[in-house]
């Protein structure tokens, strides 16, 4: 079964400075830095989904407004060795974005993490080293799309099966 996830992309221009910054950190603390092709700020992790409801996921969609996203700090999960960078203060039209794709999802009853919602992205894996949460250059890009991706278990590929628009 697929591995599945709902995620922000970023710009091209955000995208680079997020490899470049994850390059630093996998210097500075250890870990393999994620490819600049699969950075992006998770969502929803959905884990395995069977191939059934892989139709029901894609064809989903949550009415929001489009905003700034602005990655402004960077800190570690140690216990799961990842170095990331995140947002000291998340914006609103995030957490709301967020808060109605798992109440979607809920709905549909599609399993869900019950942790508190922490949005990062997850720049280095396999982290050696700490990394004390520190603030960085801000790094920013407008959040208009949204994507629902398939992460092979084994390659480690990631493919985007659908996504949806946020408003203007």
């Amino acid at each position: 079964m697929p591995r599945l996830f709902f995620a922000l992309w970023p710009d091209e221009a955000a995208g680079a400075k997020l490899a470049s910054l994850a390059g630093q950190l996998a210097e500075r603390s250890g870990g393999k830095a994620v490819p600049a092709g699969k950075i992006h700020l998770t969502l929803a992790f959905l884990g395995s989904v069977a191939d059934d409801r892989v139709a029901d996921l894609a064809a989903l969609q949550v009415e929001a407004t489009s905003f700034p996203m602005r990655l402004d700090c960077v800190g570690a999960f140690r216990k799961v060795g990842v170095a990331w960078a995140g947002v000291q203060s998340p914006p609103p039209e995030l957490l709301a974005l967020q808060s109605k794709l798992m109440r979607v999802l809920a709905r549909r009853g599609f399993p869900l993490e019950e942790r508190a919602y922490v949005p990062h992205v997850t720049l280095v894996r396999k982290v050696r080293g700490s990394e004390a949460r520190a603030a960085i250059e801000p790094i920013e890009w407008m959040a208009r799309e949204v994507t629902l991706v398939r992460s092979d278990t084994g390659t480690g590929r990631y493919t985007r099966i659908s996504g949806w628009h946020l408003r203007d």
